[in-house]
C-alpha cells in the first residue's frame, strides 16, 4: 500500500496536468464555463427547497429544512457515484494511453475521482452560504477535509478495483449503475442515520455511512459525535486502498491487451 501511495505521489505532476485537462474538457464549448459547476448545486438546491416544502413537506422537525439536511449528503454521494461510474469506463476510454510502455495506468482512475472531488469543492461554497443564510453553520465546518479525506482513499480504492475489473469484464459498467442505487438507499442520504436498532446495526458496515453522517454533523447539526464511526470508516478505507492497488497491480500487464 505504502509502494502504490509513493507512486500516486511520484505522479502529482501527471495526475495534476490530467485533472486540469479533463476540467477543460468538460466545459469546453460552454458558455457558463466553471461557473456552471456553482449554477448547477445552486438549481439543484433551490428545486429541492421548493420540493421539500411545498409539495412534499418534511414532517422531521429535526432535519428542517430538509433541502439542507440532504444536500449535506447529496453533494458527497454525487462525488462519490460520479467517480465511480466514470472510473468503470475511464481505463476502456483511455486504451491509447495505457499502451505506452512507460504511462502509469493507475493515474487515470485516481484523475477521475480528483476532477469530481473538484466539482464537490466548487459546490461546497453554496451548500455553505445557505446554511449560514439558514443558520446551521457553526465551527464544527472547519473539521470537513476530515471526512473528504476519508471519502478521497475509500473513492480511489473502489474506483482502482472497478476500473481494472471492467476492462476484463463489460459488463460491470451496467452492474455497477443498479449497485449504487442500492447503495444510495442503503446509505444515510435520504433520511437520518438511526442511533439504534437493526437498520443500525446493518448501516454500521457500510463506511459511506459513516462518511455521510459525519457530513451531516459537521455542516447541519453542528456537532460530532461520529468520530469513532469515521475511524471506522478511514480503517476500511485504507483497507479497500490497499485491496484495490493488489487487484491493480496483479491486472496492469492484461490491461493494454484487454481495452
Amino acid at each position: 500500500m505504502f509502494r502504490n501511495l509513493a507512486a500516486l505521489v511520484r505522479y502529482r505532476g501527471l495526475i495534476q496536468s490530467l485533472v486540469a485537462r479533463e476540467l477543460k474538457a468538460r466545459y469546453r464549448g460552454s458558455v457558463l464555463g466553471f461557473f456552471r459547476s456553482f449554477v448547477n448545486p445552486l438549481l439543484l438546491l433551490l428545486v429541492y427547497s421548493f420540493v421539500f416544502k411545498y409539495v412534499l413537506p418534511n414532517k422531521n422537525p429535526s432535519a428542517e429544512p430538509y433541502s439542507l439536511f440532504l444536500f449535506c449528503g447529496l453533494l458527497p454521494w454525487t462525488w462519490f457515484a460520479s467517480s465511480l461510474t466514470e472510473a468503470s469506463n475511464v481505463l476502456i476510454s483511455g486504451g491509447n494511453l495505457i499502451k505506452k510502455v512507460l504511462f502509469p495506468a493507475e493515474v487515470l482512475p485516481v484523475v477521475t475521482v480528483a476532477a469530481n472531488m473538484v466539482h464537490f469543492l466548487f459546490g461546497l461554497p453554496i451548500l455553505l452560504l445557505f446554511l449560514l443564510w439558514n443558520g446551521h453553520l457553526s465551527a464544527t465546518a472547519l473539521l470537513i477535509p476530515l471526512p473528504m479525506l476519508v471519502q478521497l482513499v475509500f473513492t480511489v480504492g473502489v474506483a482502482l478495483f472497478v476500473s481494472a475489473l471492467t476492462v476484463h469484464f463489460r459488463d460491470i459498467q451496467s452492474i455497477l449503475t443498479h449497485l449504487l442505487h442500492i447503495w444510495f438507499f442503503a446509505t444515510p442520504v435520504l433520511y437520518a442515520m438511526p442511533e439504534t436498532g437493526r437498520m443500525h446495526a446493518v448501516l454500521r458496515f457500510n463506511p459511506m455511512a459513516h462518511v455521510l453522517v459525519s457530513y451531516q454533523e459537521m455542516l447541519f447539526f453542528g456537532t460530532f459525535r461520529h468520530h469513532r464511526g469515521l475511524l471506522l470508516a478511514g480503517v476500511a478505507a485504507l483497507v479497500v486502498f490497499a485491496a484495490g492497488a493488489w487487484l491493480f497491480d496483479r491486472l496492469r500487464d492484461t490491461l493494454a491487451e484487454e481495452v
